[in-house]
C-alpha cells in the first residue's frame, strides 16, 4: 500500500521551497504546518537548527478562542509576532510548507504582519 498522492505532492513542494528559503538568527524562517483541525507556526533558525518561537492553536490562551479556523489562524499569527517582538525579532522569511498561500496559511501570514513582523 503506497502513500497518499496528495501527501507526496505536498512533500515535493515543501522540499522545493526549502531549497530556496532558509532562516538565520537575525531573520528566522516562519514555518507553518496545517492539520485538519489545528494550525502550528514557528520561527526557526536554520543555522543552529533551533526553534526560537512556537505557537499553535492548541495552546491554553488560544484553545478557548471561538470562531472559524481562519480567524483562529490569524490569532496564531498575531501571538507569534508578539512573542517574536519580545525577543527582538522584527523580520522573518515565510515558509508556507507546501500549502497554497490561501485560507488559513494566508491568515497566519496576515496576522503576523498585523502583529508587526516584516517579511
Amino acid at each position: 500500500m503506497g502513500q497518499d498522492p496528495k501527501v507526496i505532492r505536498r512533500q515535493k513542494l515543501r522540499w522545493r521551497i526549502r531549497r530556496k528559503v532558509s532562516g538565520t538568527a537575525a531573520k528566522p524562517r516562519l514555518s507553518v504546518y496545517r492539520s485538519n483541525k489545528d494550525i502550528y507556526a514557528q520561527l526557526i533558525n536554520d543555522e543552529n537548527g533551533t526553534t526560537t518561537v512556537a505557537v499553535n492553536s492548541r495552546q491554553k490562551d488560544l484553545a478557548a478562542a471561538t470562531g472559524t479556523k481562519v480567524e483562529i489562524s490569524a490569532l496564531v499569527g498575531k501571538l507569534l509576532a508578539s512573542k517574536a517582538k519580545e525577543l527582538g525579532i522584527e523580520t522573518c522569511v515565510f515558509d508556507r510548507g507546501g500549502y497554497l498561500y490561501h485560507g488559513r496559511v494566508k491568515a497566519v501570514a496576515d496576522g503576523a504582519r498585523e502583529g508587526g513582523l516584516k517579511f
